[in-house]
């Protein structure tokens, strides 16, 4: 039977006269397990609420769904309930009570079942997913994985059908995330039910999956089994490709498309390698191209202790690091390990009990501020109706031309590739789109230090790469960058330093190739393919090239007005001078 039916769907927001979903008909399958995959704004996130209709967006709809073989429109809200579960990214979202196992038991309270029902389903479910540790504890006890396998857990508990989810791990570390989606798939062979999910960690989600569908351009390009998949959007020349898993990467620019089947995951890669690397001449690696960067310091922590209370433990114990000018440095570790934390502590949101914070400014007329924090949920930047009003809203109480402004904002707009949104409300905003708004913002008061907080989680490949030149771009321009993220594959190609946080410090640091080619489990998919078969290479573009001797060209090609944004029109503009100027804007924080 099929769970899903949709035919000739389009779906287009109020107001924008553009159709975010064109003409959509695709089938799934009882059981099925179905990745739907994409660019940022293709409108993923839009069709999967589509599939649950109480969470359906407000716009002009066409075309239809059918739901076990009923329109959707007449499942009730009860029957929405209990039949379809569906898991959003942020776990914060979807929590509604305080202690762990009323929210196992409030659903199936809401949908009026007994005690005893209640109290039987909430034990197997506990159990299953491995919750009775922690059974009695407050949800802010939690971690952020405990908390989003605690939201999976409340919504099985209600024995859905079907469970759909919205980019689940986005905010989860690597390990987590793995047994998030375990768990999702121990879901989908053992109880049978249909899972209909949305991912930017492919390496982890495709081998997982039945098939795959992908939008590109708001239509459907593909709908296949993974392997298949690949070799459409590959033969496409698609730059969704730049997402698939590293072992399809790898052997599709290695082989040249032999009639084998290609690897998905890590085990039959490294297989596929060894023997390759057997039977082939294997080149050995060009020294890491790093960027350069100032000797000057720019941030300073020096034995930094902090907790949120005055009886509680220390989130940071003895923290030391140093950030140099014009610097590029990724933080990683799990959750709650610290990472957010020494943000915080950088741009004096908080402040520790002992050590010293030291920030050098560069002095220079270029800056408008001293350090500036994209935060980890870009929606706490967004105040206005329309994107447009939010970036001009930066500028309230600042003593800048009209000509400025514009210049200003155009310029953001078009590095942070945002033209065809600026009328869109915020919130309408993909997740990857909502983050590189709130970047446009964040760049527009012109920061010497700026702080990112998981900035390409929501992020398609392509846009990746885009975005780690505008870094670039920005320590062209003396701006220093400190990154906290999960994204070990984007980690290991762009930032000039890796740090690893763990209880509350740094416990090693390296180039990315010296950080991740030692690393076992916190390490990139082509690391973990070729250990033992080509030395420190840690990203995919590192094994092709020792493969082939070439390196795969993978940048786009754009006109870009990058460093223009921190330039005064002097001869027109004059500039201002107050005690605001080179401040932290408390409202970025």
């Amino acid at each position: 039977m099929e769970t899903y039916a949709i035919k000739n769907l389009s779906f287009r927001y109020p107001e924008t006269g553009i159709d975010v979903l064109k003409d959509i008909t695709f089938s799934v399958n009882e059981g099925e397990f179905i990745t739907v995959c994409g660019p940022s704004g293709c409108g993923k996130s839009t069709l999967l609420r589509h599939l649950k209709p109480d969470l359906s967006p407000h716009g002009v709809l066409s075309g239809e769904i059918f739901f076990e073989e009923k329109p959707i429109s007449d499942l009730s809200h009860r029957e929405q309930s209990s039949k379809i579960g569906f898991v959003m990214q942020s776990p914060e979202n979807q929590i509604v009570t305080d202690k762990v196992w009323h929210e196992l038991a409030f659903g199936l309270e809401s949908l009026g079942y007994d005690n005893n029902t209640i109290r039987k389903r909430v034990a197997e479910t506990a159990s299953f997913f491995g919750i009775q540790n922690y059974f009695e504890k407050s949800v802010l006890e939690l971690s952020g994985g405990q908390k989003q396998i605690l939201n999976l857990a409340s919504i099985m508990a209600m024995q859905p059908s079907v469970l759909i989810l919205d980019e689940p791990t986005s905010q989860l570390d690597p390990i987590a995330a793995s047994e998030f989606l375990h768990c999702v798939s121990r879901i989908n062979h053992e109880l049978g039910t249909t899972v209909i999910i949305t991912e930017h960690r492919l390496d982890e989600v495709l081998p997982l999956s039945d098939r795959v569908l992908v939008i590109e351009n708001n239509v459907i390009s593909a709908f296949d089994s993974p392997q298949k998949v690949g070799k459409i959007l590959k033969e496409k020349n698609s730059k969704t490709f730049l997402s698939m898993p590293a072992p399809m990467q790898i052997w599709q620019a290695v082989t040249e498309n032999d009639n084998t089947d290609c690897p998905v995951t890590v085990p039959s890669g490294k297989k596929w390698l060894s023997e390759y690397a057997q039977n082939h001449k294997m080149y050995e690696l060009t020294p890491e191209n790093i960027q350069k960067h100032s000797d000057k310091e720019a941030v300073s922590l020096n034995d930094i202790w902090f907790r949120y209370e005055k009886s509680g433990a220390d989130v940071l114990k003895g923290l030391s690091l140093k950030i140099y000018q014009g610097e590029f440095v990724a933080i990683l570790g799990g959750n709650g390990m610290g990472k957010s934390t020494a943000l915080s502590i950088i741009c004096s949101l908080n402040k520790p009990y002992r050590g010293k914070v030291e920030i050098s400014p560069l002095n220079k007329n270029s800056f408008d501020t001293l350090v500036a924090v994209l935060p980890q949920n870009p929606q706490t930047l967004f105040l206005k109706k329309t994107l447009l009003e939010d970036l001009y809203e930066v500028f309230d109480g600042r003593k800048i031309s009209k000509e400025e402004k514009e210049r200003r904002v155009t310029a953001a707009v078009k590095l942070c590739r945002l033209e065809s949104l600026c009328n869109r409300h915020p919130y309408d905003l993909s997740g990857g789109e909502q983050q590189r708004a709130a970047l446009a913002k964040i760049l527009l008061i012109r920061p010497q230090i700026l702080l990112l907080d998981e900035p390409t989680k929501g992020l398609d490949a392509e846009f990746k790469i885009e975005f780690a030149q505008i870094i670039y771009d920005l320590n062209k321009a003396g701006i220093t960058v400190l990154m906290v993220s999960h994204d070990v594959e984007f980690c290991a190609v762009y930032p000039s330093r890796c740090l690893m946080f763990f209880n509350g410090e740094v416990v090693s640091e390296g180039t990315p190739r010296n950080f991740f080619s030692s690393n076992s489990f916190y390490s990139t998919s082509a690391s973990r393919m070729s250990k033992g078969i080509i030395d420190n290479a840690v990203s995919s573009n590192d094994v092709i090239y020792a493969c082939t001797g070439k390196n795969r060209d993978i940048q786009i090609n754009r006109n870009t007005p990058d460093i223009d944004l921190f330039k005064n029109d002097t001869e027109n503009i004059p500039r201002q001078k107050n005690k605001a100027e080179n401040k932290k804007l408390s409202c970025l924080k």
